[in-house]
């Protein structure tokens, strides 16, 4: 059997809703009943593992996939943008906005920037490398946007150019030494 991996983003949010930076919130009603709905439609995995992010925790249990705490699937942090909306940061900061989006280094915000992001993603991804069966990864969208730039081998700025909705999922195929980038859709269709 070829090695999988689907990377599965986490159901909505309040943050996700506002288009806000994440704090450690929980799942917005839309989102646990959508997750919850989907109980049962993944199958069996040999391996799975969440985010400790309560959000994605939640997202695993709705789902009952028994899945381990991975502190590398975390979302970017974000530091003191944390549960802003970026529309008001365009206001209050557009210049470290900016700076954040043309340069994958910066981290204005004193948190993660996105190479490091993307660092971390790879390396979590390069790990899986020689595991066999069928693997689940419960994350967020910018994991999993640093996980499909790592296995492309795209640039750093195409970060911006890949969009993942709640209850998403990427499915990931292992072919000798590489990871193929199978196909990406929502868990109930239109999820959002």
């Amino acid at each position: 059997m070829t090695p999988r991996l689907m990377l599965l983003c986490h159901a909505s949010t309040d943050a996700v809703r506002r288009a806000a930076f994440p704090a450690d919130e929980s799942l917005d009603d839309h989102g646990a009943a959508q997750a919850a709905a989907a109980a049962g439609s993944l199958g069996d995995f040999d391996s799975a593992w969440t985010s400790p992010a309560l959000r994605a925790r939640q997202t695993a249990a709705a789902l009952r996939l028994s899945a381990q705490d991975d502190v590398a699937l975390r979302d970017c942090d974000f530091g003191h943008w944390t549960g802003l909306r970026l529309a008001d940061l365009r206001e209050r900061e557009p210049d470290a906005v900016a700076a954040w989006i043309a340069d994958p280094t910066a981290a204005p915000h004193g948190g993660e920037s996105v190479l490091d992001l993307l660092r971390r993603v790879g390396a979590w991804l390069d790990a899986r490398r020689d595991e066999r069966g069928r693997g689940i990864a419960v994350t967020h969208p910018a994991v999993i946007r640093a996980a499909i730039i790592h296995l492309l081998g795209a640039p750093s700025k195409s970060f911006w150019r890949i969009d993942v909705e709640p209850l998403s999922i990427t499915d990931l195929r292992r072919n000798g030494d590489r990871w193929t980038l199978r196909s990406t859709g929502c868990l109930l269709g239109n999820a959002p």
